[in-house]
């Protein structure tokens, strides 16, 4: 194998692909990364069998050379060196060769380096997935899905299928959805597609890592599903994850019908009155915040930590409709909710201080945040 590459491509598809690497595998070869090359391009893989990344770089493109010289061939390198090797290679051209020894050289200006690869025959074949069944969605709505519902993904490993975002495509309207028992994340985007799923658990993690990868553009990633691996396609990089196995549970019941206490408020301010009553309440586990509704549109927020102190503030809201309110709720849930929604205005309503909270974009009732409030004596 052989081929010279421009340097900076190459740094790109290496970062990419090691976020599916990992040193901690049963598989020794996974420690590594495979680099195949053919006329058309160049494709690098990692995988640690939850994950796998396949960054492809054209040989050619929009008149641009990115790969020259190619001879056909396949090796797989050690991802613990390589990477740090490419960034640091002092010139803009990197040459890359792999004897029928395993022996590779990578020589960029008046720099040289000989590694030892491995059989790419070994690295285990990806398995191929069915794109008939598949869908698109703009990378930049797909990456707001992911943001907006991902960070609520449980951490514990006790109930596996929580640590997974729920999704599901029917009627057109793919809807994104997670939980970690203490509170809800979810929203809904109408999808032209011919495929329909009722419910497949993507891993928190792996979402996590593709919303890193994925550019901010409005091209489409191709979405395809199948029994138990999903695959996100874009023009030159294929993101291959397991689903979770297991039944999600049924969330839509968790969602309080009718409310008795609804505020709408200036996202930034609550934001910032809220992150301020939580200073005082680092300290304790749940960082409680308290919310009280006063006369005049007016919610009294404070926090109180018996060793620190206790702080107030009177923020004058847009209006407050109903029952007057008392409730306790984590200051971090709340900001997590806030923070994601990228609206001006916010919605809540409430159905008493011991029900759960809906929290949902002024004019926009296709996204929801539901949060439990906590107890306090």
């Amino acid at each position: 194998m052989k081929f010279t590459i421009q340097r900076d491509q190459l740094i790109d598809s290496v970062q990419d692909v090691m976020k599916a690497i990992s040193s901690r595998t049963a598989i020794p070869i996974l420690t590594g990364m495979k680099i195949e090359a053919k006329q058309h391009g160049i494709t690098l893989t990692g995988s640690d069998s939850d994950i796998s990344i396949e960054s492809y770089i054209p040989a050619e493109e929009e008149g641009i050379v990115n790969v020259e010289d190619i001879e056909e061939g396949s090796i797989v390198l050690h991802a613990k060196y390589f990477p740090d090797i490419v960034r640091k290679l002092p010139e803009q051209h990197v040459e890359i060769i792999a004897d029928e020894n395993l022996k590779v050289t990578i020589r960029s200006g008046k720099a040289e380096f000989n590694l030892n690869g491995q059989d790419a025959e070994e690295y285990p074949q990806l398995p191929k997935l069915q794109t008939d069944d598949s869908f698109e969605i703009p990378t930049d709505l797909l990456k707001s899905l992911i943001k907006q519902t991902v960070f609520a993904v449980s951490s514990m490993e006790t109930r596996p299928i929580l640590t997974g975002v729920n999704i599901s495509l029917t009627n057109n309207l793919l809807s994104f959805t997670a939980t970690d028992s203490h509170r809800l994340a979810s929203r809904e985007v109408p999808v032209q597609s011919n495929v329909e799923f009722t419910s497949i658990v993507v891993p928190g993690k792996s979402l996590n890592e593709l919303n890193k990868i994925l550019d901010d553009t409005s091209e489409t990633v191709e979405i395809s599903v199948t029994n138990n691996q999903i695959l996100f396609r874009t023009k030159h990089l294929n993101f291959l994850s397991r689903i979770l196995d297991g039944n999600y549970p049924e969330t839509s019941r968790l969602i309080p019908e009718q409310s008795k206490t609804v505020l709408h408020v200036k996202t930034k301010d609550l934001i910032s009155s809220i992150d301020r009553a939580s200073l005082l309440a680092r300290e304790e586990r749940n960082n409680v915040v308290k919310l009280s509704t006063l006369e005049n549109n007016i919610l009294e927020i404070t926090s109180n930590s018996p060793e620190v102190g206790r702080v107030s503030e009177e923020l004058t809201v847009q209006s407050i409709e109903g029952e007057e309110l008392k409730i306790s709720f984590s200051s971090k849930y709340m900001l997590d909710a806030l923070k994601v929604m990228e609206v001006d205005e916010v919605k809540i309503d409430f159905t008493g201080a011991m029900r759960p909270f809906i929290i949902r974009p002024e004019n926009d009732p296709a996204m929801l945040q539901l949060i439990l409030p906590v107890r306090t004596y």
